[in-house]
């Protein structure tokens, strides 16, 4: 599937910086939870300057959502998407994506890089079978954190939150860490889910092989 285009049927801003798109959805679209499209503008001098966002509605259902975190600064495409409203038209292309279900676990998401994994935990909740699976999200402060109601209302105390640049009572402070990872109690022997900027990928690789997780236990993605 390539260059479908499709109107916009909602757009808004879900937090200070991440739009929350929901789209049309092509009739020959099918995906994965985990998984994203290449959107495009449609609009000229836009038309080949592509970029991959993530799909985090459910695959049944007869719209498409994204959440797209924007960069004003950068001038570039989500800075453009903050202009557009419901009616416009943006274009799809192909259906990709490394990020999928094999198990449960533990997510551990890098701000917007939580994209992949909201869908999965969606559809796990669909299906009842969200199980032990824990979330680890990290963000600079409370107001950059996605969807905080429904991971909390979903997940509960596996819903686990940590900020670097804020402090926040009954909330970690600073970065992830070997020892932040000790003390929440994770079953080290099952799956780990990570998607965020590469140094904070990398970081959490390491410390995770210290703690005695194997790269088979891994799935990764940067965002």
């Amino acid at each position: 599937m390539k260059n479908q285009v499709v109107h916009i049927k909602s757009i808004e801003f879900s937090t200070h910086n991440v739009l929350h798109i929901v789209t049309e959805k092509p009739e020959s679209m099918t995906f994965n939870p985990g998984q994203a499209t290449e959107m495009f503008l449609d609009e000229s001098g836009w038309e080949n300057e592509g970029r991959p966002f993530t799909f985090t509605g459910l695959p049944n259902q007869e719209h498409l959502e994204f959440m797209i975190k924007t960069y004003p600064s950068h001038k570039g495409v989500t800075n453009k998407l903050r202009s557009l409203k419901a009616g416009d038209q943006v274009i799809l292309n192909d259906v990709f994506g490394a990020i999928s279900y094999t198990g449960e676990g533990t997510f551990i998401a890098g701000g917007a890089g939580v994209t992949p994994f909201i869908s999965i935990l969606r559809d796990l909740k669909a299906k009842d079978k969200l199980g032990n699976n824990k979330l680890i999200f990290a963000n600079h402060s409370m107001k950059d954190i996605i969807l905080k109601d429904e991971f909390q209302q979903m997940l509960g105390t596996n819903f686990i939150n940590i900020l670097s640049e804020e402090t926040v009572e009954g909330i970690a402070h600073g970065r992830i860490t070997e020892q932040f990872l000790k003390e929440c109690q994770l079953s080290f022997d099952k799956q780990f889910y990570i998607c965020g900027p590469p140094p904070m990928m990398e970081a959490v690789e390491e410390q995770l092989s210290h703690l005695n997780v194997k790269k088979e236990q891994l799935v990764m993605e940067e965002f």
